[in-house]
């Protein structure tokens, strides 16, 4: 009797735990082909010819940043297997990122289309999946669309899975998809004593009956314990979503989030159906209240607050987009670092992980919606093109495109502390003659969705640093975020609103760099000291990137794509941290190769890695200039570069070693112990052992990595001559009141530049922001100005040389100059722009 009592009591633990949510990662074994395959949707298609990869994944990969990427299609593919069990609850995948278009096939049924290529997406796949073997097919396409945002930028747009995808098992009546969102009230009121948190939980019911629940939620201390329960009874309609509201009033002494103390409290939120669990979600959030203010700038928990931040793009050497948690979060940790206290999420929203570090290690965040666009031909069909649609017909759906991705940011990353700001768009000013009433008629838009999905946070406009005069951007929101020369145009100094300079520096160099800030465009009269009405600065930008303007505008960072810091990072690391520099590298020769990994153990389910440094040494373990050749190679145990089981560093190519450093990741989907082996001519191997862990066994005979070397991927285009320099930056040796250098670069004719009256050596710059092949430069004054002004050209703002003699060679060049005569007439330039090829 006992014996089947203990049986019946298993039986009934068994459904309980079954009965509630259960996530499994599916970032393993999947089959990939670039190119779109006829048929691959069907289960029974033959893919054994298909390579055989992991997520997270991208069409680029080997990306060494490459100004060109493939644009097109490619298919994925997995098998899995579905208990009879499973299917009695609600089977769905949970995307992370798909850049930009999927199409989810399972068992050769459609179920379900996103598109747009930084927010994650749920598709339920319980009516299209049986009992056994089961196959999920994604068609993936990074095609630019004229209707879908964003319509152009600077980065680069390779197609992939290029976030972690997930399997939720969950019951039929089950919390929807990111559907807690925590609020606190009453701290700026109690200061900070005391606080109410309120839970706003949507729950799906799938089935058709109606139905009585019982919700409850659980609020826990940073260190896991109780501290409140809250909960309902709720009657749920079939085939509906329920929003139910609870609260914990009067929370007392509330430890504070701050970037200092970054503490996290969490809710448990459960279902009930009778006295059995059905569901079960936990979300993280922060007590921390803040204020944007127009002549005050920046208060957290009621304290001022100088912001100092920094731009970050998410892509990594060799993986370009498809990174993963792990490596976000070393992302993170080396700009904390640094000293930094805020990171601008360029220019779109970044994956969960990110946020999650930012709120676990303390950074405050600014989350941009994916609208931006950038300088170039404004003609549909390229990533150059106008930020809104110059055809009528695309104007309705590419704004529903932008506000859909908006408020997927928001129900995303609603509950993250570190979050203090939603940009609406960065440089929509970039936009086609005729457009701009349509971009500040969608920018409106924006920001009331933004209001009416988040109350407790401010909107953005970001890059509001054009256009001047009448028709300025940068009220439309809550807080204006000014780019380059926007942080020391007259009109935006004190402007009246909450503001901020979102980008400062724009410092294009390779490894090492020098050691100092890259105040670039901040220099001028100090701003980089800041002032009591600006909220703060961020630099542009934190890491190397890719870019379709290659070189000029991708090696900007203070941290190199191999996650290798510059002479800046050390500058700021110092100033802002307190961490003095390290000695810099000797001039001797390399006697020894030293491999210093990020973690000697790292998980294989597609969320971790390890990066691994390479440094050469001297005789006397001194860090050395000389940069020989060095390869990689794992000689035994699971693993892979981006490249496959080797790379090799080599200087003058895109996978360089410079200063004797080099740097990359491995990452592996088996577990095993690893071995690599760093080699170079003339120099002692050293080996490293690594630990992939968490996985199935490694089988050298089953789990192959086919090599992938890397070539460049170029598009033959031939010289296609663009027009560059309207709303770029502009910098001049003075200004007249009403009269901005930036009025000479704004397309309108009868607006125009002029220096003082007492400026006896008028100059003026204008900055590209590309590196740029010159072939014609075309200025425009008022009144048939007739003294020719001397016209120079430069790389770096430091270096000049004779446009004529640019024109005639293949310098690459960004910078232009026109220098006045001394005493002559006060120019009066109404346009300038240049003809180039990038």
């Amino acid at each position: 009797m006992r014996l089947n009592i203990l049986w019946l009591f298993l039986i009934i633990a068994s459904l309980n735990c079954s009965a509630s949510r259960v996530i499994d990662n599916f970032n393993r074994d999947w089959r990939y082909v670039l190119g779109d395959v006829a048929g691959a949707e069907h289960p029974d298609f033959n893919d054994s010819d298909w390579q055989h990869i992991g997520l997270p994944h991208s069409f680029s990969t080997p990306y060494f940043l490459s100004t060109d990427f493939y644009e097109g299609y490619g298919w994925y593919r997995k098998n899995f297997h579905v208990d009879r069990k499973d299917l009695e609850g609600v089977l769905s995948l949970d995307f992370d990122g798909v850049f930009q278009e999927a199409e989810i096939y399972v068992n050769g049924q459609k179920a379900g289309v996103h598109r747009g290529g930084y927010t994650g997406f749920n598709v339920d796949m319980t009516p299209f999946l049986h009992e056994g073997d089961n196959v999920v097919a994604v068609r993936v396409n990074n095609l630019w669309r004229p209707t879908l945002a964003p319509r152009g930028g600077e980065h680069v747009f390779s197609g992939g899975i290029y976030r972690k995808v997930r399997l939720v098992k969950s019951s039929p009546v089950h919390v929807a998809w990111y559907g807690v969102g925590v609020t606190t009230d009453g701290l700026k009121a109690s200061n900070g004593k005391s606080a109410s948190v309120n839970v706003d939980i949507e729950l799906a019911n799938t089935r058709a009956e109606k139905g009585e629940y019982t919700v409850k939620s659980i609020l826990k201390s940073p260190e896991g314990n109780a501290i409140g329960e809250c909960q309902s009874r709720v009657v749920l309609s079939g085939d509906s979503l329920t929003v139910v509201k609870q609260s914990f009033d009067n929370v007392k002494s509330p430890r504070l989030w701050h970037p200092s103390t970054p503490v996290l409290y969490s809710v448990d939120t459960k279902i009930y159906k009778g006295s059995r669990e059905i569901d079960n979600v936990t979300t993280d959030f922060g007590f921390r209240w803040f204020e944007w203010t127009a002549d005050r700038g920046f208060f957290l928990n009621g304290e001022h607050y100088v912001i100092k931040g920094a731009n970050a793009h998410q892509d990594q050497a060799g993986w370009g987009d498809a990174v993963p948690d792990g490596a976000h979060r070393r992302d993170v940790a080396m700009l904390k670092e640094a000293g930094f206290n805020f990171i601008r999420g360029s220019h779109y929203p970044h994956s969960p992980a990110y946020l999650k570090a930012c709120d676990e290690m303390g950074l405050l965040f600014w989350s941009e919606a994916p609208y931006w666009a950038t300088a170039g031909p404004k003609d549909d069909g390229s990533w150059t093109a106008s930020s809104y649609p110059i055809v009528e017909k695309d104007c309705e759906e590419f704004e529903q495109s932008a506000l859909d991705q908006l408020a997927e940011m928001i129900r995303i990353h609603r509950n993250h502390p570190s979050i203090v700001v939603w940009s609406m768009c960065n440089e929509p000013f970039f936009c086609a003659d005729g457009t701009l009433p349509g971009v500040k008629k969608l920018l409106t838009r924006m920001v009331e969705l933004s209001h009416k999905l988040d109350p407790t946070r401010p909107a953005a406009i970001g890059g509001a640093q054009r256009p001047l005069g009448d028709n300025r951007i940068d009220f439309l929101g809550d807080i204006a975020g000014y780019n380059g020369d926007g942080g020391t145009i007259a009109d935006f100094l004190n402007p009246g609103i909450p503001n901020f300079v979102s980008e400062y520096g724009v410092t294009a160099t390779l490894r090492p760099g020098k050691y100092d800030p890259g105040w670039g465009d901040l220099w001028k009269d100090d701003h980089w000291r800041g002032h009591d009405w600006r909220s703060g600065q961020a630099i542009w930008c934190a890491f190397d990137h890719g870019s379709i303007f290659g070189p000029a505008l991708g090696n900007m960072g203070i941290i190199d794509y191999f996650r290798i810091p510059k002479r800046s990072w050390y500058w700021y690391r110092n100033e802002y941290g307190g961490i003095a520099p390290p000695e810099w590298p000797v001039d001797n020769a390399p006697a020894a190769i030293a491999i210093t990994p990020s973690s000697s153990e790292a998980s294989t389910d597609g969320t971790d890695d390890i990066h691994l440094l390479v440094t050469l040494l001297d005789g006397e373990g001194k860090e050395v200039t000389a940069s020989p050749d060095v390869t990689l190679e794992i000689v035994s145990g699971p693993g892979e570069f981006p490249t496959g089981r080797a790379i090799t560093f080599s200087n003058g190519t895109d996978i360089p070693i410079i200063e004797g450093k080099a740097a990359i990741t491995i990452r592996a989907y088996q577990q095993g112990n690893t071995v690599v082996e760093a080699r170079s001519e003339g120099l002692p191997s050293k080996r490293i052992s690594l630990k992939f862990k968490d996985g199935p066994d490694y089988d050298a005979s089953r789990h192959v990595v086919s090599p992938r070397p890397y070539v460049r991927y170029v598009r033959d285009k031939g010289e296609q001559l663009a027009t560059f320099g309207v709303n770029s930056p502009t910098f001049a040796s003075s200004a007249a009141a009403g009269h901005a250098a930036g009025y000479a670069a704004d397309g309108n004719r009868h607006t125009y530049w002029q220096p003082e009256a007492s400026d006896n050596n008028p100059s003026f710059t204008l900055d590209t922001e590309r590196g740029l092949l010159l072939r014609d430069v075309n200025v425009e004054f008022v009144d048939g100005y007739e003294c020719n002004p001397v016209m120079e050209a430069s790389a770096d703002n430091v270096t000049w040389h004779p446009v004529d003699d640019v024109k005639a060679s293949d310098m690459r060049v960004r910078f232009l100059r026109l220098s006045f005569k001394p005493g002559a007439t006060l120019p009066r330039l109404s346009g300038i722009s240049v003809r180039g090829v990038l």
